[in-house]
């Protein structure tokens, strides 16, 4: 069965790497980058300042800052322990595909970027669906995007990314319960200090 699943990854990968074209690398580096996707978090930062005030918004970039080191560190843990090999190291796999990122790492499974971007995705659209009711659209597909983008570039499986959503949702889901406690409690707080 794990063979099978394996096989059919490999063939995924390599069905969706080969789309791929050298007129549009570029492009897939660049959503690939995480400082690229500086003015866009920059954008979503004002909406939050702009809807829930200064000290809510610090609260909010603590609590992403956790969640994608949370990511980070879960990914890098199944990474040594499953110790998977990435595309563009696997013999069978690595002579038919696309290489187009710079540097390719020895383990990919599973996708770090994937689930960073799908976390923060979830995150902040569950901060968001009361204020933007649809921006969520945006959240995700921004998330698709980094997530295909490690595809076409060679470093990672479609398991991988697929892993990586999971991970991302649950991750995304579990920060924005802690984030909803904390802000009550300043709400509250505010409120408090405004009766007396």
């Amino acid at each position: 069965m794990m063979e099978k699943l394996a096989a059919l990854d490999r063939e995924l990968f390599l069905y969706f790497n080969n789309l791929g074209s050298e007129r549009w690398d570029w492009l897939w580096v660049a959503l690939s980058d995480k400082w690229m996707a500086i003015p866009f978090y920059a954008v979503l930062l004002y909406l939050l300042f702009k809807k829930l005030g200064w000290r809510s918004t610090l609260i909010t970039m603590l609590v992403v800052a956790l969640l994608i080191t949370a990511t980070d560190q879960l990914a890098n843990f199944f990474k040594h322990t499953f110790e998977r090999p990435r595309p563009c190291r696997q013999e069978g796999v690595m002579e038919f595909a696309r290489f187009v990122a710079e540097r390719c790492g020895r383990y990919g499974f599973f996708s770090a970027h994937s689930a960073n971007s799908m976390g923060v995705a979830v995150f902040l659209s569950l901060i968001f669906k009361s204020f933007y009711r649809n921006l969520y659209l945006i959240l995700i597909f921004w998330a698709i995007l980094v997530s295909y983008s490690r595809i076409y570039l060679g470093v990672h499986y479609p398991g991988d990314v697929l892993t990586g959503w999971f991970f991302g949702v649950i991750l995304g889901f579990l920060f924005y319960q802690l984030w909803l406690k904390i802000y009550e409690k300043l709400r509250k707080a505010k409120e408090n200090s405004g009766k007396a």
